[in-house]
């Protein structure tokens, strides 16, 4: 796993040091070295390579990695250029579309939100190719609350975007009144109807930056 070398290093340098995180570095090591796992090695951490805390604006949560070839790159939602659109992040993007006015891309490459600061975080960040929830219980989850209570802590407003009952179980850690915590159910196409379409998640998100005097989020995600 390639160390992470912006400001997040130093937020979690404490969780490096516990015993779960060591159990997890040999899991995750041995994994790599017997099985095919997806994202690659080396995108495990792109969420926070592409964001750092002090750029944070935004903040949604998955739960674990895509797990076909080619799909997941660390970044909770999104696929590789060239991938077909999975079905969750279609249903984003329609909702964007009535929301915002956005036009639906050809892709689902979603490195233009985490540059702006929306931190698309999984709470597992691997998984075994083919094998749905075979990290889940290894101790990302203990590494990604830890994140999750660091950025309550931070001292500016952020938007916390909770889709679905598993990212809205992470709400009891948030406690921070700067904060905006908006939830609805997920994208998927299971749940989709229940009230996601039509949350205005992404204009409500914008609405809290600008009061804030913060820049809003381009949504956008251009054709490539």
């Amino acid at each position: 796993m390639p160390p992470i070398t912006n400001d997040w290093a130093e937020k979690l340098q404490d969780e490096y040091k516990k015993d779960y995180y060591r159990e997890l570095f040999r899991f995750v090591s041995y994994e790599y070295s017997h099985n095919t796992v997806y994202p690659p090695g080396d995108d495990i951490f792109n969420a926070f390579h592409l964001t750092p805390l002090s750029k944070l604006k935004c903040v949604i949560i998955g739960q674990d990695p895509y797990h076909e070839p080619n799909q997941a790159h660390g970044l909770s939602f999104s696929v590789k250029p060239g991938v077909d659109i999975p079905p969750s992040l279609m249903n984003i993007y329609k909702e964007l579309s009535t929301d915002l006015g956005c036009y639906i891309p050809n892709n689902g490459y979603l490195v233009k939100w985490a540059e702006q600061g929306v931190l698309l975080l999984n709470a597992v960040l691997t998984v075994r190719a083919h094998q749905a929830a075979s990290h889940q219980g290894k101790g990302w989850e203990n590494f990604t609350d830890a994140v999750i209570q660091i950025i309550d802590k931070v001292d500016r407003p952020i938007v916390f975007l909770l889709w679905g009952s598993f990212a809205r179980s992470k709400k009891k850690m948030l406690t921070n009144p700067k904060h905006l915590i908006l939830e609805a159910p997920h994208p998927s196409p299971l749940s989709v109807y229940r009230g996601f379409y039509g949350c205005k998640h992404f204009s409500k998100a914008n609405e809290f930056l600008k009061e804030n005097g913060l820049d809003p989020i381009d949504w956008q995600i251009e054709n490539i």
